[in-house]
């Protein structure tokens, strides 16, 4: 028997109130756009809190990658492919510079918005005579079709940008670090498929905190929440599966395979957080001779890694981690808005910010700073 979402937000009502406030943190940024734009927190009973969390690959892509892609486009006689979101993510140069991609192509570089890994190949081969340059930023669900790609075999003139992350290290940090913000996880269903529910077994094993796989309709979603719930009033905590018809156990093999054939798991950057251990992808010896920075020369720096923190002012960190709200950031709907994004959260599709935006969900929040609240 199938349960609507409308019985399932009826069930959520129907449990015991609560006093204290419970903070569910939604991982994915799928989930957030689902969670906003069907308006589910104002369905939901008053004591409960989504929280947007860290899955939002465009937001937490390593400024300097980005710094990379833009000079390499600008300064190296190639052309270069990303997917379309991350045209449009700034770093912090003078206003005279191209700060984003989409600048970069607008002063004659040859950069070209795709949505999958086979159309890079495809021009690769329609330019053999052309280096071609694939930007990849993404999570799990993102990088296995990169693997395969890799793994299949790539034309001689495709090099890689790649800045691939692990989705379940963050969650892992913030729960790490004693102050995690939220009570109950939700994990993602599309990164569950790839790897296997199992991945989310330390939420409840290690940390005592009720977990529930989701999909990305209203009804999954909404059991997953009723399930963390029971979970917290029962005090009997497991890693519930409420996507089923797609995460299995194990997760996806042969994805799993490519990933591990063609990729090594390494101590990755992400930007304005920092390095978080055992969360990126990087092209493993067998395939490195297709990674560009082996084909052309650097435009990295430390000077890029100190100055890659978010814009002045833009608390898109705090807001990935799920530390703060996005109307909670001062430049919210102020200076930044999604035709002129100040940071990356207000950026991309998955973003908080740009979907709290586009849900109409714009009053700001004034916060008091620690040091106010005390003096």
């Amino acid at each position: 028997m199938t349960i609507s979402a409308k019985q399932w937000l009826q069930q959520i009502h129907a449990l015991p109130q609560r006093k204290d406030k419970v903070k569910i943190m939604n991982v994915c940024g799928g989930h957030e756009r689902s969670i906003t734009m069907a308006g589910l927190r104002k369905a939901l009973p008053d004591y409960i809190e989504l929280v947007p969390g860290p899955g939002c690959p465009v937001c937490v892509c390593p400024e300097e990658d980005v710094f990379e892609a833009i000079q390499l486009a600008l300064n190296e006689d190639i052309i270069l492919v990303a997917f379309g979101d991350m045209l449009r993510v700034p770093v912090n140069v003078p206003k005279a510079q191209a700060r984003t991609l989409e600048q970069a192509k607008a002063q004659g570089a040859d950069i070209r918005p795709i949505a999958s890994p086979t159309e890079a190949v495809a021009i690769a081969k329609q330019n053999p005579d052309q280096a071609v340059v694939f930007f990849a930023a993404g999570f799990e669900t993102t990088t296995a079709p990169v693997a395969a790609m890799m793994v299949e075999g790539v034309p001689d003139n495709l090099s890689l940008l790649l800045s691939g992350r692990l989705t379940w290290p963050a969650v892992a940090m913030l729960l790490d670090s004693g102050t995690p913000g939220f009570d109950a996880l939700i994990a993602p269903g599309h990164v569950s498929t790839i790897m296997g529910p199992e991945e989310w077994e330390f939420v409840v094993d290690k940390h005592n905190i009720p977990a529930a796989v989701a999909g990305f309709q209203p009804d999954s979603l909404l059991a997953a929440m009723y399930s963390t719930l029971r979970q917290l009033n029962d005090e009997r905590y497991f890693l519930d599966n409420c996507y089923p018809s797609l995460v299995k156990p194990g997760g996806n093999k042969s994805a799993r395979r490519q990933l591990d054939k063609a990729m090594d798991v390494y101590d990755a950057n992400w930007r304005g957080v920092g390095i978080i251990p055992g969360s990126g992808y990087v092209l493993n010896q067998q395939y490195s001779s297709h990674d560009v920075r082996a084909q052309f020369p650097s435009y990295a720096d430390d000077a890029r890694k100190r100055a890659g923190q978010m814009p002045p002012g833009c608390d898109c960190a705090q807001v990935v981690l799920g530390k703060i709200y996005p109307n909670e950031c001062k430049l919210f709907g102020t200076a930044c808005k999604p035709r002129n994004p100040i940071g990356p959260c207000m950026v991309s599709d998955e973003g908080a910010c740009r979907i709290w935006w586009a849900g109409g969900m714009r009053e700001t929040v004034n916060r008091v700073s620690e040091q106010e609240a005390v003096g």
